[in-house]
Formats: structure tokens, sequence, C-alpha cells
């Protein structure tokens, strides 16, 4: 399916997409208003950018575990997405990729992916609580921000980085954990907005004093260490 194919098809409400097709060009369904529903075979391997941005009528999408790559802006200002299924064939989630998806209340990101692009989740304003697997190594910049109903964050062992103002505007946060042996790095603007004499940061045990002392994660009052697995008691839950 080529790049424009149906961008602006504004009547369009459901499509099937044939076994025979391996890409879904860029902006290949953009503003399709009314489209509520879309089926992707496991033919396809690659969706192009912004393939489905401000899809505004889109409640749920499945990505088939032929996908490797969410692309940057793929399903941006899909503001009626409920629910999203990123397969564990993934392994990144590119920049804006699900930015404005307003409805979105949870996202379940599979232990495929390494790295979350920048804005990637950024005003995604239902998101109550988010979990970052342990193969993430990176969290761009402003990827959870303007999150304002985001109450938990389980950040896994792996991270390294995190970009700036990743959690910028979200005034909801109760709770973070982190499972970082060594703080990551955090660039600038990180937790600002974050009550930080209320959020209970959760650490390693062994690393509390090392996030006492890390920049920006010591800004944190209520700084707790833990002996037990955080993420992995979420996901045997």
């Amino acid at each position: 399916i080529g790049g424009w194919a149906f961008s602006d098809c504004s009547s369009l409400t459901s499509v099937t997409i044939p076994n025979s097709v391996t890409t879904i060009g860029g902006w290949a369904f953009s503003d399709c208003s009314s489209l509520t529903s879309v089926t992707i075979p496991n033919s396809v391997t690659t969706i192009g950018g912004w393939a489905f941005s401000d899809c505004s009528s889109l409640t749920s999408v499945t990505i088939p575990n032929s996908v490797t790559t969410i692309r940057e802006y793929t399903f941006s200002g899909c503001s009626s997405l409920t629910s999203v299924n990123i397969p564990n064939s993934v392994t990144t989630i590119g920049d804006w990729a699900f930015s404005d998806c307003s409805s979105l209340t949870s996202v379940t990101i599979p232990n495929s992916v390494t790295t979350i692009g920048d804005n990637a989740f950024m005003g995604c304003s239902s998101l109550t609580s988010v979990t970052i697997p342990n193969s993430v190594t990176t969290i761009g910049s402003e990827a959870f921000s303007g999150c304002t109903n985001l109450k938990k964050v389980n950040i896994g062992k792996s991270v390294k980085d995190i970009g700036e103002y990743t959690f910028d505007n979200c005034t909801s946060i109760t709770q973070i954990s982190s499972e970082a042996v060594v703080p990551p790095t955090c660039e600038s603007g990180v937790f600002t907005d974050i009550n930080k004499s209320k959020c209970k940061l959760i650490v390693p045990k062994n690393s509390l004093d090392a996030y006492k002392q890390a920049y920006q994660w010591n800004d944190f009052f209520l700084i707790e260490g833990s002996t037990t697995g955080i993420t992995n008691t979420v996901y045997n839950k």
C-alpha cells in the first residue's frame, strides 16, 4: 500500500488489509477520521511513519508480530485509541509514535523493546501506569511528558539514559520504582512538576546511597530500598 494511498478518506469506517501486503506506506491512512477498525495481517513487515496519524475514531489496533519497528508519528493523534497491543517482535518505538493518544488507558511495552523514542507517549493523558521493561536501555526526551494522570512508573534494570523532560507535567505521579543498580543518567528536567516531597522512589537496596547522591534522583525526599525485583513482580501479576 503506497504512501498517502487512503489519506484524508474521511468517510472510510473500516479496512481489511489482505495477506499479500508487506508494506504500508507513510501517511497511508492518515486523517481517516471515521476509521474505527483496521486489521493488519502478519504479512506486513513495515508500517511507514504517520501511517495512521490523526485517525481520531480508531478505538483499537493490533500490530502483527511481523513488525519490528513502530515508526515516527505512526499512531499520533489517534485520540479514541483506548488500547494497543505491541507484539514482542518490536524493538523500537519511534519518536511521537503514540503521542496525543489521549484515550489510551494502558499500554504493555514488551521485553523486546530496547528504545523508546522522543515524545513517544507524550500527551497520553489517560495513562495511569507504565512499566518500562528490562530490555529498554534508553528513554527518549519528553517520552511521557503531559501524561497528567500517570500515577505509577516502573523502570527496568537496563535503563541507562533518560532524556530531558521525560516526565515533565506528569503531576499525578506518586510512585517511581527503578530496578537499575546504577542510577540512570538524567538529562535536564526529567522529573519537572512531580511532587518530590510526596512521590515515593523505590530503588535497589544496595543502591540507596547512589540514588541519594545522583543528579535529579537526589531531589526525592522519600527514597526507599527494595530487595525484591520490582518489575518482575508487576509482570507476574
